[in-house]
């Protein structure tokens, strides 16, 4: 199994990468968005130089030519509600013709501390996935508990050709669950793999939370405050 990192050679996404992970940027949420879509865009891009690609004939107005081309209609991108939907967003600039699916799996402390985390598992949309290149696509690999429930959400759907996990940061003990829900022949793909999590589970250094970041901060979760209603 695969884990490309691609904080260990310089490119663009060094600058995208800088400013999420800055503060001072992070107070517009547009532009903190806009980057994750980016690196999104060009973690798509290197993912395709891996595809199967078989020759079509293409007409011009003066002739015609073969050009290898992927099925994009083989391909399922899929995503972890919330704070995903802008990564998302940055794959399917580039796969437009795939296929889509959405994970609502979300974490919930499970003591007063905020240092023992649970994953819940609540809604799922998803074509079959039988045969077809899956991406995973979750801005944060922190616990891998919330990955790995989709991981395990979607191979219900069938069983994928390939899968790609794809992250914008991940911490070593998420890869390594992450690592063991998935088949062999999958790929984890990360813009950076930082040094590890807090006691609120939590990167470090990180960027905080991409969903707050993304679209504002929320309350604890449904679940939580239904049963506080109870």
């Amino acid at each position: 199994m695969k884990v490309i990192n691609f904080a260990e050679q310089n490119s663009v996404i060094n600058k995208f990468m800088a400013e999420l992970r800055d503060k001072n940027y992070q107070r517009n949420r547009l532009t903190f968005r806009h980057n994750v879509e980016r690196i999104g865009e060009m973690m798509a891009y290197e993912i395709s130089k891996s595809l199967e690609y078989k020759p079509k004939t293409v007409k011009t107005p003066l002739g015609q030519l073969d050009i290898p081309l992927f099925k994009e209609e083989d391909m399922v991108i899929a995503t972890v509600l919330r704070a995903g939907l802008p990564f998302h967003q940055g794959f399917l600039n580039v796969f437009d013709g795939a296929d889509n699916a959405f994970v609502s799996a979300f974490r919930m402390y499970l003591n007063r501390e905020h240092t023992e985390v649970g994953v819940h598992t609540e809604y799922i949309a998803t074509p079959s996935v039988k045969g077809k290149t899956l991406l995973l696509v979750d801005p944060m690999l922190a616990t891998g508990g919330s990955l790995a429930a989709a991981i395990e959400a979607l191979l219900q759907a069938g069983k994928p050709k390939t899968i790609h996990v794809c992250c914008v940061i991940a911490a070593p003990e998420g890869i390594e669950v992450v690592k063991a829900a998935l088949p062999e022949g999958s790929t984890i793909w990360c813009a950076a793999i930082d040094e590890g999590m807090n006691e609120q589970k939590y990167i470090v250094p990180g960027f905080g939370d991409c969903g707050d970041l993304c679209y504002g901060e929320k309350l604890q979760s449904f679940r939580k405050i239904a049963d506080k209603n109870r």
